[in-house]
């Protein structure tokens, strides 16, 4: 039986240890515990991330559950040169039991051209007609980001062998939150803000390098309009900025977890021709 979220939310307070309540409100002596140099009575990294995946659902509600998916929506997109893109989206996955051993096909479709890219395997590659393309850096780039820089990626991030630390206590427009630092086995930094109050990831922050050398370019993705999906919480709307600028919103409008999904999306339609041919040549 899989616990609903805010149950399993309530459970995994209880667990933090050191009597260290994650939804207590900062005190006035923790206040001036920081003032004055002192040691705030904090929980470790392990159990803020520990937290959170309880309220998404468990680890393992989520490993369950999550297994594969289907999830569709449109979102909007600013274009270099301040064009408006209106697209819809299809994400299918089947997970692996790390990171890199997942499948995952994004199909979108554009007003003047359908495609799709596809993780597999360690490579990513695009799919148009049929017929298989190698995606621009920067396409395959905000492709990976989706996965390096996601909830998801806290969310297992035993599992991909990431590290957290505790970067400490915050409370910006009256919400008080724990900020966490992610670093996965490529020394990617990801940096959550999460709700003390629920457990979720508010926004996330992360830096990459500039094609050109330059000054590192600035993400910062913002999540809004939590739900619950077949006992996991789900946020139905995002909000990417770069360099402090809005530049995408999506919108989820269904996800389906634990579905049947065939192997043949997330082949090579190369390959697979390739490997056909080869199989049925004369010897």
């Amino acid at each position: 039986m899989v616990l609903r979220p805010f149950t399993t939310f309530m459970f995994a307070i209880a667990l933090v240890a050191g009597g260290c309540l994650l939804a207590a409100p900062a005190s006035a002596a923790d206040k001036n515990n920081k003032k004055e140099g002192k040691d705030a009575k904090l929980p470790t990294a392990e159990q803020v991330a520990e937290i959170v995946i309880y309220a998404y659902g468990s680890r393992p509600g989520l490993t369950q559950i999550r297994r594969n998916g289907d999830e569709k929506g449109h979102l909007t997109r600013t274009t270099e040169d301040g064009r408006t893109e209106e697209i819809t989206y299809e994400n299918r996955f089947v997970r692996g039991d790390k990171a890199e051993k997942d499948k995952v096909r994004l199909d979108q479709k554009l007003p003047t051209m359908e495609y799709a890219l596809i993780y597999s395997g360690g490579r990513v590659w695009g799919v148009i007609n049929g017929t298989t393309f190698t995606p621009r850096q920067e396409a395959t780039a905000d492709f990976l980001a989706e996965r390096q820089h996601g909830i998801d990626a806290l969310l297992r991030y035993k599992e991909n062998g990431s590290t957290v630390t505790l970067v400490g206590r915050d409370t910006q427009k009256s919400i008080d939150m724990y900020v966490l630092d992610l670093t996965d086995k490529d020394k990617q930094r990801t940096r959550y803000y999460i709700s003390a109050k629920h457990g979720r990831v508010l926004w996330l922050e992360y830096e990459e390098a500039a094609a050109d050398g330059g000054k590192p370019i600035k993400y910062k993705k913002m999540f809004h309009d939590y739900r619950v999906a077949q006992g996991t919480l789900v946020p139905y709307r995002t909000v990417l900025f770069v360099d402090g600028k809005q530049v995408q919103e999506t919108q989820v409008l269904t996800v389906t977890y634990g579905i049947k999904m065939e192997d043949t999306l997330f082949q090579n339609p190369e390959a697979a021709t390739t490997a056909t041919t080869t199989t049925t040549t004369p010897q």
